[in-house]
């Protein structure tokens, strides 16, 4: 890379935890970052869907429902988070039901949650990015289609905007592994092969609204039978709003109903899920209000564990949980070991 080149910034494509992490030990490396992501705002897979209903205003996590930090670099980072109020522990009521019997899972974890939703920690990423200056930039609403290494640098093209006029001296992609391999193709065949070797699966969620507080001995259920697989009370999670009376509860259908129903419609997935949910105790379906919403990319079947993958050569580069046992703290640990591959051989 020449000098010239080096001093171009980089680009992040995704704005999820990877992403953001990536972003942030690139800047405080000294190193000019640019973040698109296709969303209005940060998050990814950290997803709160905030609407209103007749009854008031309401949200839920419907995407990643905690996270857990055995690493200890990422625990000191969720301290952080804890002292900025953007995260907290979620001390849950917890059981498993194995379609005969409930038991109470034996788990030393701790468990915590973006407060006051799970979007939080990366929204505060955000503003750390923003503190920057000049070195950092965010943009949303942009869904890049297209890579492109010039002499110049790299380009990007998107779908809103064209071809940016801005080059890139690398291009980190922090996206699921099947929005990796088009954009890989023609550019790193090696990484294509990294990202088509990973199997992701859907998965449908489902947020429903409860005009009463629901009588279940729990906060969160781990399903091992039937079409659903977690069930989650969330407005028991901290820093949680709703009105007053009503309580707040997320389905998540197990990988094995969501890819066999991917392709359903949301009305059919919803009346399915609210089904088991009054199975397992819950209120009947004409008695709340539900949302469905379809995850095409929500876990890998079996994660990768290279933790990220770097072409110094082209400068091209992957993060993400997939490429590093999955979950959320996969997911930083990720961002963060990639910026360090960068970092070392730029």
């Amino acid at each position: 890379m020449s000098a010239a080149a080096s001093r171009l910034p980089i680009a992040v494509i995704g704005a999820g935890l990877a992403g953001l992490s990536c972003a942030q030990a690139l800047v405080q490396a000294g190193q000019s970052v640019h973040v698109f992501d296709k969303s209005r705002g940060p998050g990814g897979r950290m997803s709160t869907r905030r609407a209103e209903d007749p009854a008031g205003p309401w949200q839920c996590d419907h995407g990643a429902q905690y996270f857990t930090a055995r690493d200890a670099t990422f625990r000191a980072e969720v301290a952080r988070w804890q002292q900025a109020d953007v995260a907290a522990l979620w001390d849950a009521r917890l059981a498993s039901f194995d379609g005969s019997t409930w038991s109470t899972p034996e788990t030393p974890l701790e468990r915590f949650v973006g407060t006051p939703r799970m979007t939080s920690p990366a929204a505060w990423l955000v503003q750390g990015l923003q503190k920057a200056g000049e070195r950092a930039h965010a943009q949303w609403q942009t869904t890049v289609q297209r890579l492109e290494q010039q002499a110049a640098g790299w380009a990007i093209t998107s779908a809103e905007h064209g071809m940016h006029a801005q080059r890139y001296s690398a291009v980190l992609l922090a996206v699921p592994a099947p929005q990796a391999v088009p954009l890989l193709q023609s550019v790193a065949a090696a990484g294509t092969a990294v990202a088509a070797s990973a199997r992701m699966r859907g998965s449908w969620a489902v947020m429903v609204r409860c005009p009463a507080p629901v009588p279940l001995p729990w906060d969160g259920a781990f399903i091992n039978a039937g079409p659903l697989r977690w069930v989650a009370r969330d407005s028991s999670k901290p820093g949680r709003t709703a009105p007053p009376g009503t309580e707040t509860w997320l389905l998540h259908a197990s990988p094995e109903w969501s890819e066999a129903h991917i392709e359903d419609g949301a009305e059919a997935v919803t009346a399915a899920l609210l089904t088991a949910f009054a199975a397992l105790g819950g209120p009947a379906a004409d008695q709340v209000q539900a949302t469905a919403h379809r995850w095409r990319y929500a876990d890998t079947e079996s994660p990768l564990t290279q933790g990220q993958w770097w072409d110094s050569a082209t400068g091209v580069g992957m993060c993400g949980d997939w490429l590093s046992g999955g979950k959320v703290e996969g997911a930083w640990l990720s961002g963060q070991s990639l910026a360090q591959q960068v970092v070392q051989t730029r």
